[in-house]
């Protein structure tokens, strides 16, 4: 079963010294952690290692994949196939990203998903692209961090990992699949 989405959107290429620090907080806070090429990572997040001690009774250990993609590194050509006119809303054209995408859909897992990309942002920078459904487009209106908001051709909010912080805290927090 699949689980929530997240990406991050950056403005230039992660450089090597920041991939080997995201590899070095990934192997720092998993249980298992399988390198597919580099920035690309197959592992078993600790949630506690998130600060998240309520797994809703199932296993700490959270199945997700951490990719960072554009030209040079990953698919670059599937990338720049999904990109939407970004720049008006989060200041710049996006080159790259890095996705996290988990492999479970229970509660803890949008909790997980959303920490683990705020980790990651504050490792690589960047601004997080999140799908939402249309009743909680209030709900991030006035979260700290929140850079821009967008209803069509879908809802979805961009901000900075304070922004995913804030967000995870709210009560019922999930993300959009």
């Amino acid at each position: 079963m699949s689980g929530p989405v997240l990406v991050i959107e950056l403005a230039e290429a992660v450089p090597r010294a920041a991939i080997q620090r995201l590899r070095d907080l990934l192997v720092c806070s998993s249980a298992r952690l399988e390198e597919k090429r580099v920035g690309e990572y197959d592992l078993n997040i600790h949630a506690e290692s998130l600060g998240i001690s309520d797994t809703g009774g199932v296993d700490g250990r959270r199945p997700v994949v951490v990719s960072v993609m554009g030209p040079g590194i990953g698919d670059g050509s599937i990338f720049e196939a999904e990109q939407v006119d970004q720049e008006p809303l989060i200041g710049f054209t996006p080159t790259h990203a890095v996705g996290i995408v988990a492999f479970c859909n229970r509660p803890v897992d949008h909790v997980v998903t959303a920490l683990l990309t705020a980790a990651v942002m504050d490792v690589v920078g960047g601004v997080v692209n999140a799908e939402l459904r249309e009743d909680q487009v209030p709900i991030v209106t006035d979260l700290p961090g929140l850079i821009a908001t967008m209803t069509d051709p879908w809802p979805a909010a961009y901000g900075s990992a304070e922004f995913l912080r804030a967000w995870a805290q709210q009560p019922g927090f999930r993300l959009l699949k």
